[in-house]
């Protein structure tokens, strides 16, 4: 199995992070902030992998370093667990439907991390979660898990159902892009 145990302690965050990518789905999340919760129970859901976080945060000040470390420290895992990248089919893209809202989602287990993230927001904050965190968490999952992800909600009313559309689409893609269908690495260059 694809798994990887991390913690981070820092003076914003304490955070401790159980992934397993080869798993079926379950979560244990508590991250203080319930809509974070929720998008991130899809995720794991809809990718197939186990996912454990627990994280007590500064959540007096506001949910930025909750958001933020979490996606540092889940991209950390990610890459633990991937590697050399060796026999990952590496590249995955879908469109997910939400409801109203339609959301394009493209991934590359590169080594070099890039975010286009394209959601418009019409609300400031979705439960208690800033909106504007969704994409912190994303750019830190994405420059420690050192992968290239493109996600664009094409069109929709309600944000709860744009960033709904999102994780589940991005837990699809990461499903597919890990799948190991050969013995080697897929880089015309032989390493990634």
């Amino acid at each position: 199995m694809r798994k990887c145990k991390l913690e981070r302690k820092t003076l914003e965050t304490n955070i401790s992070l159980e992934l397993n990518i080869d798993g079926s789905g379950k979560s244990q999340i508590n991250t203080g902030i319930g809509f974070l919760d929720h998008m991130l129970t899809l995720l794991a859901f809809h990718s197939d992998f186990d996912l454990k976080i627990q994280c007590e945060g500064d959540l007096h000040v506001d949910g930025h370093h909750t958001a933020e470390d979490i996606g540092i420290v889940l991209g950390q895992a990610f890459s633990n667990i991937i590697g050399d990248k060796k026999g990952i089919k590496r590249y995955a893209s879908i469109f997910v439907p939400m409801d109203e809202a339609l959301c394009r989602t493209a991934l590359d287990i590169s080594g070099r991390p890039y975010l286009v993230f394209e959601v418009d927001f019409m609300r400031e904050t979705i439960g208690t979660m800033d909106v504007q965190n969704f994409k912190e968490f994303f750019r830190a999952f994405v420059n420690n898990s050192k992968i290239t992800l493109h996600t664009s909600v094409l069109y929709g009313e309600n944000d709860h159902h744009k960033i709904e559309s999102v994780f589940k689409a991005v837990g699809r893609a990461l499903k597919e892009a890990v799948l190991v269908s050969s013995n080697k690495i897929v880089s015309s260059k032989g390493v990634l």
